[in-house]
Order: C-alpha cells, then sequence, then structure tokens
C-alpha cells in the first residue's frame, strides 16, 4: 500500500473481488488493529473515503521488506 488509497484500489492491489470478505476479513482488522486508518474518521461511509498507513503499520509493512 502506498499513500493514500480507494478501498477498490487495495482490494485490486490484493487481486480480491469479493466486497464483504475484503472488509470482512482484512480491511477491517487492519482498522481495529491500528495498521490502517481513514482518511475521513469522523464519516466512515464518506463517499470520498480513503485509508491510509497508521505508524505502527508502516513499521511492520518495513519488518515485512
Amino acid at each position: 500500500m502506498e499513500g493514500e488509497m480507494k478501498r477498490t484500489e487495495i482490494m485490486n492491489a490484493m487481486n480480491l473481488s469479493h466486497r464483504g470478505n475484503f472488509i470482512t476479513n482484512y480491511l477491517m482488522p487492519a482498522i481495529k488493529q491500528e495498521l490502517l486508518e481513514y482518511t475521513h474518521p469522523e464519516h466512515p461511509n464518506h463517499p470520498k473515503q480513503k485509508y491510509r498507513l497508521t505508524n505502527s503499520g508502516k513499521e511492520l509493512k518495513q519488518s515485512l521488506q
């Protein structure tokens, strides 16, 4: 993940197509573990919502490379 990305962009990068499965098994767990954060945290369903790595997410990414 690089910079801010839409849900569909993340799904495409991961080669996933089922929206519900992605949200339940990948997106929400990453947000709960504070690896990803909303760009519009006050409105999770904002039409222009994107996601970005938190500092913890960046550290994990760095450790996996």
